[in-house]
């Protein structure tokens, strides 16, 4: 999704059909989206390395037919690396921030989070129909989808400069590209940001940024790899994912700019839940603060190269436009 930092935001005309399709669904029930068997009480493997306890107070708030059924079944848009990706290219396993995160919680709340892939303009109306309880899909949490869904937040992102191992131009914030030359993907919000800031460039009284634009993130990264720009802006955590995986880690590094730590102009992502569970989306809040508190949200993050854009409080419906 080049066009933003994580997912954008659906049409008036989708959550229309998203209404529409919940009404048409309450008397035409849907083998597709039935209740699956209750999941296994095996303990859950770690994630991340981290060894998670059930909370037996957090899985007794869960919904009845959740804690009978053993399964909050989640819809996700794949791939969207680092958030969602599947292990092997042909192969229905997936990982990713988001997957790691939803097994987390599993284990935390005592249930299995089944993730099944779903185009991303449906997932709300999937919702809605109720095929699924949740997304974990980097969805952006906007008032818009606030109407149809609730979210809990668990990031916040937006665009990340990322450069050569080693910073050798000493990059540090946005100013710092001013006069120099810089590789961005075109028509995305990345290059929004840098023609917005042309102005900032000219107020300081320095040279503009040499903003050049290519068709595609990897042609962006093979200029920066050449030397043809000093920086790259992207999303941060396609920036920190690149940065993490790219030779090893051994070829770029993210710059983290205290003023933005989640990245520039960034929105927070949610989990989305269906509004009809309500005490669903309170159990995976606490959740997700309890494993924020203990530091696996951070591994989880850590993982994929994007430890910055984790909130440090569990959120819920956050966004304000």
């Amino acid at each position: 999704m080049p066009t933003s930092s994580s997912r954008s935001a659906p049409t008036a005309a989708a959550l229309a059909a998203a209404i529409l399709l919940t009404v048409s669904a309450c008397g035409d029930p849907d083998p597709e989206g039935s209740l699956p068997p209750a999941a296994s009480a095996a303990p859950a493997a770690p994630v991340a390395g981290v060894a998670i306890a059930k909370d037996a107070a957090l899985h007794a708030a869960l919904p009845e037919q959740i804690r009978e059924a053993g399964v909050v079944r989640v819809a996700t848009d794949v791939p969207y690396a680092p958030f969602e990706m599947f292990v092997a290219e042909g192969k229905p396993e997936l990982t990713g921030l988001d997957y790691d995160l939803g097994q987390a919680l599993g284990a935390k709340l005592g249930v299995k989070f089944a993730f099944t892939p779903q185009k991303f303009d449906g997932i709300v109306p999937a919702i809605q129909a109720g095929k699924f309880d949740a997304a974990m899909s980097a969805m952006t949490d906007n008032k818009e989808r606030q109407a149809v869904v609730d979210f809990v937040d668990y990031s916040v992102s937006g665009s990340g400069i990322m450069v050569v191992k080693g910073n050798p131009e000493k990059i540090t914030t946005l100013d710092d590209l001013c006069g120099k030359k810089a590789a961005v993907q075109a028509a995305t919000n990345q290059l929004r940001l840098l023609q917005e800031h042309q102005a900032k460039c000219k107020a300081a009284g320095r040279a503009e940024i040499g903003v050049q634009t290519f068709p595609k993130d990897s042609d962006a990264q093979l200029a920066l790899r050449s030397g043809k720009v000093v920086a790259q802006v992207q999303t941060k955590p396609a920036a920190g994912w690149t940065a993490k995986t790219a030779d090893n880690g051994n070829a770029f590094e993210v710059v983290d700019d205290p003023a933005a730590a989640g990245g520039y102009a960034a929105s927070p992502n949610g989990i989305a839940v269906s509004k009809k569970l309500p005490q669903l989306s309170d159990a995976i809040q606490k959740a997700l603060q309890a494993l924020i508190d203990d530091g696996t949200v951070t591994k989880i993050f850590d993982k994929y190269g994007v430890a910055s854009i984790a909130l440090k409080e569990a959120t819920k419906n956050a966004a304000v436009d």
